[in-house]
């Protein structure tokens, strides 16, 4: 649809709606909307040059019925745009600096997450309650529970009822002041569908939490999302069960090279693992699942068209250079538990024993958010089944011998102080990672402390780009911002498979107006990804206003 399109008095862009925001018109310069999307047309404005009926009272019998405007020797109407994107004073959680994906924007994935996918993932949470409350015998514990069940059920009635949003009750954590702060200041009033949508969708979870952590027996509820990925589990620890070592006789170049290879292969697997996203892959097959968790080479190398902004290479030399140096400090900053993390520790694995690293970080969640992203339960739950559980039966001894082997390399790890499990209460509240540096000012420095830092998935990405309607082509160090330009940011790689609207990196707008129109849903499929690399300002005096 061209962008003239948008200026017709024949256009309604978006459908009545309560209450708002300012940046809504804005859209129609920046998005490119199917035809299908329009709404009835609205009554038209007469046009220039037209005649137009005038009606006279106590006008003299001479007076003409009719006046004719001429307006030729004016100037041309302009087209007026709104400035794109928004200076950084203007910036705040309910006006990101491109205009903001709200839930009831009908065109968009944050409509389906508002009205479809959130109350399904709850539905099934409520479900999941119920079948460990019938396995109960304690009193306390059930009564307990129950109340549980009746605050999830009060979520479910806000969420589908599209209420405003409240203040988090204080349940002892961490992070009540940060969440009613932004509530206070930017939100009040705001609803589940007219709030930015990553705000909103993170209100949920959180909400979530609270159903639990406010009770005596069940603030650590929690469910298995690991059991359903046996092939690809194995494929890899088949492949790393013995120490890394290169092939005797290699020349230096040849061993630089063969590292290479394996690094690129791995940083995909580490990509790709993050298709196991369980939020949204509530309603696949196990088949469908296997399909999206394959790890052999030929696979990867067949992915590898499909990643759309792809700084891989520069990557590798960022990586490459740090075993020259006395530091070669790696932070992850997580997103999935389960295979997704198993890939994480493959990857990490390889960088302690290539030397191109000296210590990892692990960032998790200091409890459940968005379904399955990953928590120390999860983290200790990884290690520990890999050594002593029997998750697997139907495998060979072989198998089973490879995995605990690699449970006990990764365990001893953790010992050396090699890997490191850390939570910050900042990765659990409804504030883009933009505030990061404002509003956890001591996470910020200690990330600044790290030669590198990975950030696995899609909502960590949203976070670094505000989740905004930014155009495809928009460089990945303009759209994170503050984790980019301000002094002392460090090295920042963002491994993402696209599964929401926000897209930035790309070397064109035109790509994704051509996937847009051969592939309807290329957004969310996640069949595509990014592997994008800011530089930062690394090494500078890290400052706070």
């Amino acid at each position: 649809m061209s962008a003239s399109a948008f200026d017709s008095p024949h256009f309604e862009y978006f459908p009545p709606t309560p209450s708002p925001s300012g940046d809504e018109q804005d859209f129609r310069k920046i998005l490119q909307l199917p035809a299908t999307m329009s709404a009835a047309p609205a009554a038209a404005a007469p046009a220039p040059n037209t005649q137009t009926n005038v009606t006279h009272s106590g006008a003299g019998a001479s007076a003409p019925a009719r006046v004719t405007l001429h307006l030729g020797h004016l100037p041309s109407k302009k087209n007026i745009q709104g400035p794109w994107p928004r200076t950084p004073t203007r910036v705040d959680p309910n006006n990101p600096p491109w205009p903001a994906y709200r839930g009831y924007h009908e065109y968009s994935f944050a409509h389906a997450t508002m009205g479809v996918r959130l109350p399904t993932i709850l539905g099934k949470a409520i479900d999941d309650t119920i079948r460990t409350l019938n396995e109960q015998s304690s009193e306390d514990k059930i009564v307990d529970l129950v109340r549980c069940i009746e605050r999830m059920d009060e979520l479910m009635t806000d969420l589908s009822g599209n209420a405003k949003l409240r203040p988090i009750i204080d349940d002892g954590e961490a992070d009540v002041a940060l969440w009613n702060k932004e509530i206070a200041k930017y939100f009040q009033g705001k609803d589940f569908m007219n709030a930015p949508w990553l705000f909103a969708e993170a209100y949920k979870y959180r909400r979530l939490h609270e159903a639990f952590s406010v009770s005596k027996f069940w603030k650590d509820y929690d469910c298995d999302t690991f059991s359903r990925s046996a092939d690809a589990v194995f494929e890899l620890s088949m492949r790393f069960v013995e120490p890394f070592s290169h092939a005797q006789n290699l020349s230096e170049a040849d061993k630089i090279e063969a590292e290479r290879l394996m690094f690129l292969e791995l940083t995909q697997v580490c990509l790709w693992g993050n298709s196991t996203d369980l939020s949204l892959l509530i309603n696949m097959t196990e088949e469908q699942i296997k399909s999206l968790q394959s790890t052999g080479g030929e696979q990867l190398a067949a992915t590898e068209k499909n990643i759309l902004g792809n700084h891989l290479n520069k990557l590798w030399d960022t990586v490459k250079d740090l075993r020259g140096k006395t530091g070669g400090r790696i932070d992850f900053v997580l997103d999935n538990a389960g295979f997704e993390l198993y890939c994480d520790c493959v990857y990490a694995d390889f960088l302690i024993q290539s030397g191109l690293a000296k210590q990892i970080r692990f960032h998790g969640k200091r409890y459940p958010w968005f379904v399955s992203d990953v928590t120390k339960k999860d983290w200790e739950w990884l290690l520990n089944i890999m050594v002593y559980g029997q998750l697997f039966p139907k495998v060979s001894e072989q198998e089973r011998e490879s995995l605990r082997r690699l449970g006990e390399r990764w365990k001893r790890y953790e010992r050396e102080g090699k890997w490191v499990y850390e939570q910050h209460p900042f990765w659990c509240t409804g504030y883009t990672f933009w505030e990061l540096h404002s509003e956890a000012p001591d996470l910020f420095l200690h990330l600044s402390r790290s030669d590198l830092v990975i950030f696995k998935g899609d909502l960590n990405h949203r976070k670094l780009t505000y989740d905004c309607a930014a155009p495809a082509s928009t460089p990945f160090d303009i759209a994170i911002g503050s984790m980019a330009s301000a002094a002392g940011a460090p090295k920042v790689c963002s491994l993402r498979t696209i599964k929401s609207d926000v897209v930035v990196g790309l070397d064109s707008d035109e790509l994704a107006e051509k996937l847009d129109k051969e592939e309807p849903g290329w957004k969310i499929s996640g069949k595509y990804a990014v592997v994008l690399l800011s530089e930062g300002r690394p090494g500078e005096k890290v400052r706070f206003a």
